[in-house]
C-alpha cells in the first residue's frame, strides 16, 4: 500500500536507522539497541522499515539510547508531521475509483475489528452493486473523475468477503438518516434495505441504528473507521483523513460509543430499518 502517509513512516524509518548505525556511541545492531531499550527486537525492525508508528516516548528513547538526546525534536517534528495525513480526492480519483477501492481492501482485509460510524449513506461493506454503482457515479459527477464505475463496484463487491471469514468483527452504527437518502432508485434502495435486513443477527456484523428520534449527545458529524484501534479514516467532501497517533484514536472510539448508546440492536433495529423500507413501498 503507496500512500503519503507510508511513505513519511519509512522515511522516520530510514532516520531511526541512520541514528543507530552512525551515532556517537559506534555502530549499534538492532539486538544492541533492542537490551538498552528492553524492547524486542522485532519492534526496532518495525520501526526502522515505517511498518509501525512510533510514540513521543518511544522517539525520545532512541534519541536518548543511541547517545543522541538532543534529535528528539527533530524525529518528533517529523512524527508531527504525518499523524495527520490528507489524501486527497483529486490525487486519489486520478485513475479512478478502482485504485481506491483496492487500497481499501488491503486495509480492511488486514483488519479483525471494525468500528464504522456511517451518518449519510448505507457502508460500503454491506452495499448492494447496484447501490454501490449510484454512489460511485454520484462521486465521480462531483470530482470530476475518471469513470470506472464497473471496475470499481467489482472491487468493493470483493471486499464483503471479509465478512464471511472467521474472527472478523463489523461493529456498524448508522444514522436512520442514511436508510432515507435517495442516492438511489427507490426500488434499488429497497432492495439495499432488504440486504440491511438479512445481515441483522449475522456472526460478523453487530449493527446498531440511531433513530431520528433518539436524544443524541453529539450531532451525527462526519463517517470514520476504526481498524483494530490503530487507524482511523474519516471522509470529508475533498480527502480522506487517515490518523493513526493513540489519542486521536481513543477519541473516535468514544465517539463511536456514544453513537452506539443513542442505537437500537437485533429486532429493533430491524423494526426500523422495516419502516423504512414500508415507506418506500407507499
Amino acid at each position: 500500500m503507496s500512500t503519503d502517509y507510508q511513505r513519511a513512516r519509512e522515511e522516520l524509518g530510514r532516520r531511526l536507522r541512520e541514528l543507530r548505525v552512525e551515532g556517537p556511541l559506534g555502530r549499534l545492531t538492532g539486538a544492541d539497541l533492542a537490551q538498552r531499550l528492553g524492547w524486542q527486537q522485532s519492534k526496532i525492525s518495525k520501526l526502522e522499515n515505517g511498518r509501525q508508528t512510533p510514540s513521543d516516548d518511544d522517539l525520545r528513547a532512541w534519541a536518548e539510547a543511541t547517545g543522541q538526546p538532543a534529535v528528539f525534536d527533530e524525529l518528533r517534528a517529523r512524527l508531527k508531521g504525518f499523524e495527520s495525513q490528507i489524501r486527497s480526492w483529486r490525487r486519489q480519483l486520478a485513475a479512478g475509483h478502482r485504485p481506491v477501492q483496492e487500497t481499501w481492501n488491503t486495509i480492511v482485509s488486514g483488519s479483525r475489528t471494525l468500528h464504522v460510524w456511517e451518518s449519510s449513506v448505507i457502508c460500503g461493506l454491506l452495499q448492494t452493486a447496484d447501490y454501490a454503482r449510484h454512489v460511485f457515479e454520484g462521486h465521480a459527477e462531483l470530482q470530476k473523475s475518471l469513470r470506472d464505475t464497473e471496475e470499481a463496484v467489482r472491487t468493493r463487491m470483493k471486499r464483503q468477503e471479509w465478512l464471511y471469514q472467521p474472527g472478523k468483527q463489523l461493529n456498524l452504527v448508522m444514522w436512520e438518516g442514511a436508510l432515507h437518502a435517495r442516492v438511489c432508485p427507490p426500488e434499488i434502495l429497497a432492495a439495499q434495505l432488504d440486504r440491511l435486513l438479512g445481515v441483522v443477527g449475522m456472526d460478523t456484523v453487530q449493527l446498531g441504528i440511531v433513530p431520528l428520534d433518539a436524544e443524541l449527545s453529539l450531532f451525527p458529524g462526519n463517517e470514520f473507521w476504526i481498524m483494530d484501534e490503530r487507524l482511523v479514516v474519516v471522509e470529508d467532501w475533498h480527502a480522506e483523513l487517515w490518523l493513526d497517533d493513540a489519542e486521536t484514536i481513543a477519541l473516535y472510539r468514544r465517539v463511536w460509543d456514544t453513537f452506539a448508546d443513542s442505537a437500537v440492536f437485533g429486532a429493533e433495529a430491524q423494526q426500523v430499518i422495516a419502516r423504512v423500507r414500508r415507506s418506500i413501498r407507499d
